[in-house]
């Protein structure tokens, strides 16, 4: 069954915003007619120009042009050889997006754990790169539309009672003042457990 996803105008926001309320959504990936799914328990906000640890912070290139663009798109660029799934997300003439930083794993594990060969769940998600590499994301999907329920990847609503935690972002250099990391507290599923 599809659910609805999220629509745009809940991308339309302060990215900081969007990074928190994003907690406890649930994140489908139709792959070759398997439905994986879980849900959010890890994210982090970045900015533009003012943000030494975004990809955006050195003025529109090539590679994060879509920062600057419609809300509600993926992004996705590599780091260490890994995908990075992010959703872009920011207020009408601003730049921002949103790490995907864990996953609860919730459907389609036998998919996730044959793409990861792990032997437990809990290490399916417990990272952007292990979550990239479980629900088979790569470049293909940049640019993909999120408030398309039904699409190849999209995030909608889920009824559940959650706790947030925040600290800085994990694995920046340098980093803003604000905490910008969010993440559901007691989870065994974060990247870290800090």
């Amino acid at each position: 069954m599809t659910q609805e996803a999220l629509q745009r105008d809940f991308y339309e926001r302060n990215t900081k915003a969007v990074a928190r309320d994003l907690l406890g959504k649930r994140l489908v990936r139709r792959l070759e007619g398997e439905a994986l799914e879980g849900i959010i328990v890890e994210t982090e906000a970045y900015y533009g120009l003012r943000d030494p640890a975004s990809r955006a912070y050195s003025g529109v290139k090539e590679y994060n042009r879509l920062m600057w663009g419609e809300p509600g798109r993926v992004f996705i660029y590599n780091v260490h050889r890994y995908w990075m799934l992010n959703v872009v997300a920011h207020e009408p003439g601003d730049v921002g997006a949103v790490l995907i930083r864990a996953l609860e794993p919730t459907a389609g594990i036998d998919v996730m754990l044959a793409n990861r060969s792990v032997p437990e769940t809990r290490e399916l998600t417990s990272g952007p790169g292990k979550l990239t590499m479980a629900l088979g994301i790569d470049k293909r999907l940049h640019e993909a539309d999120v408030t398309e329920g039904g699409g190849r990847v999209y995030i909608a609503s889920e009824v559940r009672e959650i706790e947030v935690g925040t600290s800085h972002r994990i694995g920046v250099t340098t980093d803003l003042p604000e905490e910008l990391r969010f993440y559901v507290r007691g989870n065994p599923y974060l990247s870290r457990r800090r």
